[in-house]
């Protein structure tokens, strides 16, 4: 039963975290977009923040619930490492993804907003990838 609710837990802790990972890009992109509306630009670099410290906190949690999961009841196997391999590039995307805000926060400059939409689709295939090799364990 601790195994279950430990496991639901981390699922749930993963599932608020991989919501930030696929909004914040989106408010990079109107970001990149709101050039001389500066009401507009101060509301979504607020929200960008206050999205990126949620995420931070949800990572968090999942990542102490799936070493528990891992230490505790014994997960193990090539598909684990693959998995965190994996978590490991969308964790990297999401902080990059926290840096651009801060640097849009400061008057930094942004990469385009084509540029944006193509960094947003990255964490869906990363995701595609975990789910694989949760599910399937193929090795």
């Amino acid at each position: 039963m601790a195994y279950l609710l430990t496991k639901a837990a981390h699922v749930l802790f993963v599932i608020a975290w991989m919501a930030t990972v696929f909004y914040l890009p989106r408010i990079l992109v109107n970001l990149a977009e709101c050039a001389g509306e500066t009401a507009v630009c101060d509301r979504l670099a607020l929200m960008g923040r206050r999205l990126y410290r949620f995420g931070h906190t949800m990572f968090g949690f999942a990542f102490l619930l799936g070493l528990t999961l891992w230490l505790h009841f014994g997960m193990s196997g090539g598909w684990l490492h693959a998995k965190l391999a994996l978590v490991a590039a969308l964790l990297a995307h999401f902080v990059i993804a926290g840096r651009w805000l801060k640097r849009a926060g400061t008057g930094g400059t942004l990469p385009g907003a084509t540029a944006l939409r193509w960094f947003n689709e990255i964490p869906l295939l990363l995701l595609i990838g975990v789910l694989v090799l949760v599910y399937l364990k193929p090795f």
